[in-house]
């Protein structure tokens, strides 16, 4: 009988199609999840305090957090308002804020992309930039949104891995070239979390959780993209599908 294969959570997008509510994850982390994984994509819609967190994670056996166009809400943070007409998804930050320590205590896998890096720092006590381009000696981290999705996508930039660190182990090399999607970024780390990668304008891009039992890792780049043609996103997402793998194993035995 074939092993079965991991199931992994992914919180959704709470967003309005036309008039009704939508809860949406973005198909390339689903795919990254199926073939870079090889894991079940499971979508968990974003309800807030009405999800029943202890059935979600009974269910699961790792959780991704992705990237989003929305921006954690400022008031998470103690951070200083938003610009008019900047995105933001309560209803995700009220799900995946509280989830987020629930599954690292539980030693479950957690991976976490742009958005979801930016929610782990907030949710062990960090802060946020809402415009790093506009912090004096920082670079600009955004893509051009009038360019194609390939270039946008497109490395843009090294980022230094701490010797030593999981990123560094994964990759099997001290620098490696990442994409660039982002305006919000790391001010002040959250307490617990470890670097595992700076951009050259010394930027977080990458931490662990440094008492987590289990696959704790968030990157500020996005690995999911074309992720099968990508060694190193690959091996990123192998390994959280591995570590899966090994908690779904514990649990059965």
């Amino acid at each position: 009988m074939a092993e079965r294969k991991p199931l992994i959570g992914i919180p959704a997008d709470r967003r309005f199609l036309g008039p009704h509510p939508f809860h949406c994850v973005g198909e390339k982390y689903i795919r990254a999840v199926a073939e870079a994984a090889d894991a079940v994509p499971v979508l968990v819609p974003s309800l807030g305090d009405e999800t029943d967190l202890d059935a979600v994670l009974a269910g699961v056996d790792g959780i991704l957090l992705t990237g989003s166009p929305s921006n954690v809400e400022p008031q998470r943070y103690a951070g200083p308002q938003s610009d008019p007409g900047t995105m933001h998804d309560p209803h995700r930050d009220a799900t995946t804020l509280p989830m987020i320590p629930r599954v690292i205590e539980s030693g479950m896998p957690l991976f976490a992309i742009c958005r979801g890096f930016q929610e782990m720092n907030v949710a062990f006590g960090g802060t946020l930039w809402q415009k790093v381009q506009e912090v004096p000696g920082m670079l600009d981290h955004r893509e051009d949104k009038a360019e194609p999705l390939e270039v946008q996508y497109a490395p843009a930039h090294e980022v230094e891995l701490v010797r030593g660190g999981r990123l560094h182990r994964i990759a099997g090399a001290d620098r490696v070239m990442v994409n660039s999607l982002h305006a919000q970024g790391v001010q002040r780390l959250g307490d617990g979390l470890e670097v595992e990668a700076r951009s050259p304008d010394g930027l977080v891009e990458g931490f662990s959780v440094s008492s987590a039992p289990g696959f704790a890792l968030a990157v500020q780049w996005h690995p999911e993209w074309q992720v099968m043609k990508n060694p190193f996103s690959r091996a990123l997402f192998a390994a959280f599908g591995q570590a899966a793998r090994g908690h779904a194993k514990g649990r059965r035995s």
